[in-house]
């Protein structure tokens, strides 16, 4: 019998259609049911997590446990995002897992820097990509404990 998983929001930032939609599909595959809330820029994740613009009236959201984060976006790229995140004293709680095709070392040793909680390149194929979302799965909504104030 499965574990039973943790009720944990995605927050996915990422502003390619495909490769959103295959994100969701591998976690669907990975029987991960979490909800999962796309933006699609920097500065509509920034917005998502302050509840300000569009985000500012729709009563009471999901508070995110978990952001996988794309480096390449428009707006505000995701180093930009990730070090207002990780500057704010509530915000820099919730882990922020990059998620890039980067292969540039100094993104990998600049987002740490900033407070990411995890470095991962995408994987090429969708078997991959569903392996990588079973992983997280185990990882981050079995294993870890969140801070109760997050829920």
């Amino acid at each position: 019998m499965p574990p039973i998983r943790k009720s944990v929001t995605i927050v996915l930032a990422e502003d390619d259609d495909d490769d959103y939609l295959l994100t969701q599909d591998a976690f669907k595959e990975a029987n991960l049911f979490n909800p999962m809330h796309r933006v699609k820029d920097g500065e509509e994740l920034v917005q998502y997590l302050y509840r300000r613009g569009q985000y500012e009236n729709q009563g009471p959201l999901s508070w995110p446990l978990l952001v996988l984060l794309d480096l390449n976006m428009p707006k505000k790229d995701g180093r930009e995002a990730l070090k207002e995140i990780k500057s704010h004293p509530r915000l820099r709680r919730i882990p922020v897992i990059v998620l890039t095709t980067s292969r540039a070392e100094e993104d990998l040793v600049r987002t740490y820097d900033l407070g990411a909680n995890s470095f991962i390149r995408k994987p090429i194929g969708f078997s991959e990509l569903v392996e990588l979302a079973q992983t997280l799965g185990q990882y981050w909504f079995d294993l870890i404990e969140f801070p109760p104030h997050l829920y």
